[in-house]
């Protein structure tokens, strides 16, 4: 009789991430995730109790990653900081699909999950906080026009990371598009 193959909790991580962008939080169980993991499905209990701890670990590492990277920006130059941020939000262009249905794990069902959710709300208030500063800072040296109002300013600059790349561009280079794009508008 063979061993049997197992995975990693970050195979099962990204799985889970896969399935939830795909089925969404109401269509993710545990079935569906041990369907496409190698190894018997008791395995996803020596990592998670449940459901709502394997949702939430998933949406904390996600967030966690894009938080990370965020905080390691130098803010000296406000423009520069934010085309930084832009490219950040497109390599992880899932987090808000991803982070839309945390408001349907039941935290009452696992203290690991209440943890999570926590820090997720955290990470999404910093996250918030410095880009209002970077786009404050940005007008008050005139780098960006003061006439718009900051959240249409901001809103426009996260409605970018949704921007289909139908050409496959490197995300680099679609994150530098994106923000031409946002900083010049589409006049000749």
């Amino acid at each position: 009789m063979g061993r049997k193959q197992s995975f990693t909790e970050t195979e099962l991580l990204d799985t889970t991430k896969k399935l939830i962008l795909e089925h969404g939080y109401d269509g993710f169980h545990l079935k569906l995730l041990s369907q496409h993991l190698s190894g018997a499905r008791s395995t996803i209990y020596q990592y998670y109790a449940n459901k709502e701890e394997i949702v939430a670990a998933c949406m904390k590492r996600s967030i966690a990653t894009v938080l990370e990277k965020s905080l390691a920006i130098d803010e000296t130059d406000p423009m520069k900081a934010l085309e930084q941020l832009l490219l950040i939000y497109a390599e992880e262009s899932t987090l808000h699909q991803l982070l839309g249905d945390s408001s349907k794990i039941n935290a009452n069902n696992s203290s690991a999950a209440a943890r999570d959710l926590k820090f997720i709300e955290e990470a999404h208030m910093t996250l918030k906080i410095q880009l209002s500063r970077l786009f404050e800072a940005a007008q008050q040296d005139n780098l960006l026009r003061k006439d718009i109002p900051l959240p249409v300013l901001i809103g426009v600059f996260f409605n970018l990371i949704n921007t289909p790349n139908m050409l496959n561009i490197p995300t680099p280079d679609w994150g530098k598009l994106l923000f031409q794009m946002w900083i010049g508008g589409a006049k000749s």
